[in-house]
């Protein structure tokens, strides 16, 4: 094969989605040939998946990307491609390859089916092959997937987003949204559990509104038929967004006896007028109701959240509003971060941008109030027994690790590897958000 011999390192920025749409490219790279690099200074083929999704990612992806000149001036025959949401942004694939003219290849998240192609011609003509379409692709069903996360797998249900979030790049980027085939979905979860599989994550950017664009179909019945399938697997899905987020849904998800007893429902903020000047079509009082229809059906399930802070015009008392909502539903866990302006968004142009220092010591206050959360709630697993699936060992720690259906991190040791099967855990310690237990029992 014409890779044969050859070495690959991927570099990855970003979400879940980007992980995964990086397995595709090891996919397609090993199709030819070639094997995983331990680091780029051993590799023939150097991919960087970019995230533009705030602006230390873009970044540091481009330092990433410049600190490459002096290695390829030493080999000239090392390929360097550039790909992912940073590439899609109009412009941005020009001004790339003018700024760091040793790139060879450069292609967008629309045509990442194309990157054999491009590759290739790279190898035959010597030439860069440069290539963004304006326009989200056709879904493309054929292609390798090379796995690195077992034993969890990443599902793609959908591709693109129709939200339009004032602050959000996505839509620019991923095009609009498109779903899936019910049966290919199905087909492939079907697959990966059969191989040994023992967590499915199925993705998208909005996984509630799967099948709004397919005839009779939704992300209530596909959490059905998923759930339906044979195996001994858990199911998780991301990301939600809280206007779609349906009845039909919920009661779902209740009576799957695979589904994970978590969600991560991003509330962004809980100022009505920030929420509304974020374009995120619900208010604290729909998010509330949200809540409360959650744990009506699964009155244990754990939910998380995306926190954003410092958006333009946030006041103390918008961001109190935010304190108050945390108190309130007592998130299991929260991720968090300082709004970064992104160019060709509408918040972009808005005035009332937050100081610096402003958004730095309100997302302080912040984490400090969720951590408190998470060390109280952590009490309650002291002294108990946990099912966990065992991901992979800490050699840091020197213990295995893994998550409980409720998504909690715990650590434990064992006299042989565990990656991969379900293992019970009795919790003797707790820090903020992660377990520490004593391996009690092997299924």
């Amino acid at each position: 094969m014409i890779l044969d011999n050859k070495k690959y390192y991927i570099i990855t920025y970003g979400c879940q989605m980007n992980l995964h749409d990086s397995e595709k490219l090891a996919g397609t790279l090993e199709e030819l040939g070639a094997k995983p690099a331990e680091s780029e200074k051993d590799a023939d083929v150097i991919v960087f998946n970019t995230c533009c999704i705030r602006d230390n990612a873009e970044k540091k992806a481009e330092g990433n990307i410049g600190a490459l000149k002096g290695i390829k001036r030493k080999n000239k025959d090392l390929i360097i491609a550039v790909c992912g949401c940073m590439t899609q942004q109009k412009g941005r694939a020009e001004s790339l390859v003018k700024k760091f003219p040793f790139i060879d290849i450069v292609f967008g998240t629309h045509n990442l089916h194309e990157f054999k192609e491009l590759l290739l011609k790279r190898i035959d003509k010597r030439k860069k092959a440069v290539s963004v379409y304006d326009k989200e692709g056709d879904i493309i069903e054929d292609g390798r997937t090379h796995r690195t996360s077992y034993p969890n797998a990443w599902v793609n249900i959908s591709y693109g987003c129709n939200n339009f979030c004032t602050y959000c790049i996505v839509p620019y980027v991923r095009g609009r949204e498109r779903s899936r085939s019910e049966e290919d979905i199905l087909a492939e979860c079907k697959s990966l559990i059969e191989a040994g599989y023992k967590e499915i994550t199925l993705l998208g950017q909005n996984v509630n509104s799967y099948g709004k664009d397919l005839e009779n179909r939704s992300f209530a019945r596909l959490i059905e038929k998923v759930s339906e399938l044979d195996g001994d697997f858990r199911l998780r899905f991301m990301t939600n967004h809280p206007k779609d987020l349906t009845e039909d849904l919920v009661v779902a998800l209740s009576k799957s006896k695979k589904a994970c007893k978590s969600i991560h429902l991003p509330i962004q903020a809980g100022s009505d007028r920030i929420l509304s000047l974020m374009n995120r079509k619900y208010t604290r009082e729909d998010y509330l109701n949200k809540i409360e229809l959650l744990r009506k059906y699964i009155p244990d399930i754990a939910i998380t959240t995306d926190i954003m802070v410092g958006f333009p015009t946030e006041t103390e008392e918008d961001f109190s509003d935010t304190m108050d909502i945390v108190k309130k539903v007592g998130f299991s866990g929260a991720f968090t971060f300082i709004y970064s302006k992104r160019s060709g968004t509408p918040a972009e142009k808005m005035e009332g941008q937050i100081p610096a220092s402003v958004s730095k010591s309100r997302i302080m206050r912040l984490i400090d109030l969720q951590n408190s959360i998470n060390r109280e709630d952590s009490k309650r697993y002291l002294g108990k027994t946990v099912e966990i699936l065992c991901e992979g060992y800490d050699e840091k720690k020197k213990k295995y690790l893994g998550r409980d259906t409720y998504g909690r991190m715990a650590y434990f040791k064992a006299d042989e590897s565990l990656v991969g099967r379900f293992v019970n855990v009795k919790i003797t310690e707790t820090g903020g958000i992660s377990l520490l237990g004593e391996l009690v029992g092997v299924k």
